[in-house]
């Protein structure tokens, strides 16, 4: 495995997007535990558009448009829902609010569905497994598979460290009601902006 393919992967997972935008405001409204149940939400996301790419679906999508937009639009659609909830609902950054099992589980289905609903990401895998893999190198499809796991590896340790970080700070806005405001109101122009940066990708 190159350093090349490791230095790659760092820098994607750490450029701020959606998954981190998710990870950052769960880890501060709701704590550490469900910040890395987000973290795990994201990483899980990724299986589908490794398989995509590893199966030569992305390959199709990406040839048949209007697969492409569908799904396309329909992650710009949950995105703007999803800004538009954390706006309206005020508990969506309310740091008493429960945290237990059934709180994680919808945390890890949202970031699951934010991730999954993006087809630039398997746009994003197609082309760039394929460049850690050698022209007819014997069992291509296993290596790339091993790449995407890699991929996922470095994902979930990085968001981990994004859920922690903003954990470890969410203390110092108890109790600040305008703090909270600002905050929700940001993560959601963040969606917002995510969302029209999706709609008018290529």
């Amino acid at each position: 495995m190159s350093i090349a393919f490791l230095l790659t992967t760092l820098i994607v997972c750490v450029t701020p997007g959606t998954g981190v935008v998710y990870t950052l405001a769960t880890g501060l409204s709701r704590g550490r535990r469900v910040g890395v149940a987000a973290a795990v939400g994201c990483t899980l996301s990724i299986v589908p558009h490794v398989l995509a790419t590893v199966t030569g679906l992305a390959a199709l999508l990406h040839a048949g448009a209007v697969a492409f937009q569908v799904l396309k639009y329909a992650g710009v659609g949950y995105l703007l829902y999803t800004a538009w909830a954390m706006v309206r609902d005020k508990g969506a950054m309310d740091i008493d609010r429960d945290t237990g099992p059934a709180t994680a589980r919808q945390v890890i289905t949202r970031a699951v569905l934010i991730n999954i609903l993006n087809p630039k990401v398997t746009i994003f895998f197609l082309a760039f497994l394929p460049q850690f893999v050698s022209p007819g190198e014997p069992h291509s499809v296993l290596r790339m598979a091993a790449l995407g796991g890699v991929f996922m590896l470095v994902t979930f340790v990085v968001f981990v460290g994004y859920g922690l970080l903003a954990a470890s700070v969410r203390h110092h806005v108890t109790g600040r009601p305008r703090v909270m405001a600002w905050l929700r109101r940001t993560f959601a122009v963040s969606f917002v902006a995510l969302g029209v940066r999706l709609a008018y990708s290529g």
